[in-house]
C-alpha cells in the first residue's frame, strides 16, 4: 500500500505551497528509479524520524507512533525541464513540523548522495 493514501486520510493541521530546489527533487527522483519505491530513509539525529519517499509523496513520520506523518510534500507539479524548482503542497501534521524540516532534508539529501555513489 502507498503511503500517499494514508495521508489522505488524517487531518492536516495547515498546508502551504512549497518549492523543492530541482537538485534534491531530481536526487530523490533517481534514486526512486535506482533503489526502490517506496524508499525508507532513518533519520536518526531526529530520534524516531524517518522519511517516506514515493514519485508524488514525500514525508516525514514518526516510526515509534505507527509512521504518523509530522510533515509531507505531496502534489508535485510535472515539468517538462530538469534545472528548475517544482512546485508542490507542504502539508503539516505536527504542531511542531517546522523544527524538523531543514534536519530531515539535509540528512535525506547526506543519505540519497551516499546510497546512490554506493549504487554505482
Amino acid at each position: 500500500m502507498k503511503y500517499r493514501s494514508r495521508l489522505d486520510e488524517l487531518p492536516v493541521l495547515r498546508s502551504r505551497p512549497e518549492t523543492v530546489n530541482a537538485e534534491r527533487y531530481n536526487r530523490v527522483r533517481l534514486a526512486l528509479c535506482r533503489l526502490e519505491e517506496p524508499l525508507r530513509i532513518e533519520l536518526p539525529e531526529l530520534r524516531s524520524l524517518d522519511f517516506i519517499l514515493e514519485e508524488n509523496m514525500w514525508a516525514v513520520v514518526d516510526r515509534d507512533f505507527n509512521d504518523i506523518p509530522v510533515v509531507a510534500w505531496t502534489d508535485f507539479e510535472h515539468r517538462s525541464t530538469l534545472h528548475l524548482p517544482v512546485h508542490c503542497t507542504l502539508r503539516y501534521y505536527h504542531a511542531y513540523a517546522d523544527a524538523v524540516i531543514e534536519k530531515a532534508l539535509k540528512k535525506l539529501d547526506e543519505t540519497l548522495d551516499a546510497k546512490l555513489t554506493s549504487a554505482h
